[in-house]
């Protein structure tokens, strides 16, 4: 993750003017400007850390606001945190995961933003990571869509990566998905597969969803290089799976239906090269953060 990069710096920025983090009333009337403090961010639960790079991002964030607005620029901070400590560890309940030591004020105004990223992110490498422990040993893997929060898709797929899953696709111009609705309004499968097929740049693959074997064979002649099933109990999804590796054995396979931690190995062990999972973004819960800040002297 680039953290410095003009993408993440407005999503940043936008949670901070959400929170008006450069007109905290509170913090600018009971703080001194010159007083320092150190902040100790602890997991309160075992989980996969995610975000880590989230802190300093927020508080350059935090600083071009506050320069923009005609204030001071912020002074320097230091972010500490153990070597073995990194994005997509396991760490422990009641672990220190990074010690901040900044002005008093940049971290009273700043902590809530910060925790809010760490929280779910982390939230979301930890989901993954279970789903990825789920189908260890199969040939599947783990994918994340777009059912992301708006305006944090990229820190929610950069959280799936640390979670060790992968990204699908990013948003609607990165890869060719032709679902029902697209089928239906383009007059039917062979129809909308064929005409994307002509029309499609160099490289890039077409990818259809399909509910049985039947539109299975329809779309791989139509020239479709990805079929996602969608709408198959696990024996359907793994007697599709047969039948295409056999005759086309070069055409990826992919499901994606209600995939939950108590059906994803089942799913996983058809045989099928990817398994989409809306939930890793949609259903993960916030892991459990805290802040400790004291005032710092140096």
């Amino acid at each position: 993750m680039d953290w410095k990069s003009r993408k993440v710096a407005a999503v940043l920025e936008a949670a901070l003017a959400e929170d008006k983090a450069t007109n905290d009333v509170t913090t600018n009337l009971a703080i001194a400007p010159d007083q320092r403090a150190s902040a100790t961010v602890l997991v309160r639960q075992d989980c996969v850390i995610a975000g880590l790079g989230a802190i300093g991002a927020v508080f350059d964030a935090f600083a071009s606001l506050q320069t923009r607005a005609g204030g001071k620029r912020g002074s320097r901070y230091e972010i500490i945190s153990h070597p073995e400590i990194f994005d997509g560890v396991r760490v422990r309940k009641g672990q220190t995961v990074a010690v901040i030591r900044h002005s008093a004020t940049a971290i009273l105004s700043c902590e809530r933003v910060i925790l809010n990223l760490l929280q779910r992110m982390s939230g979301i490498a930890t989901l993954t990571r279970e789903f990825v422990d789920a189908t260890e040993g199969t040939h599947a893997q783990v994918l994340d869509t777009r059912k992301t929060m708006p305006g944090l898709r990229l820190l929610d797929k950069y959280a799936v990566c640390c979670g060790g899953g992968q990204n699908h696709r990013l948003d609607l111009q990165d890869g060719i998905l032709l679902k029902q609705s697209h089928i239906a309004l383009a007059g039917g499968l062979e129809a909308a597969v064929s005409r994307v097929v002509k029309q499609r740049k160099p490289g890039q693959k077409v990818e259809v969803e399909i509910r049985n074997l039947e539109d299975a064979e329809t779309s791989v002649r139509a020239g479709a290089d990805v079929l996602l099933f969608v709408h198959m109990t696990p024996r359907e999804v793994a007697l599709a799976v047969e039948q295409m590796r056999a005759d086309h054995p070069n055409v990826l396979l992919e499901v994606a239906d209600h995939l939950n931690l108590e059906n994803v190995r089942e799913y996983a062990e058809t045989g099928v090269d990817f398994l989409s999972v809306g939930n890793l973004t949609r259903g993960a819960l916030a892991v459990d953060l805290s802040m400790r800040i004291t005032a710092d002297v140096y």
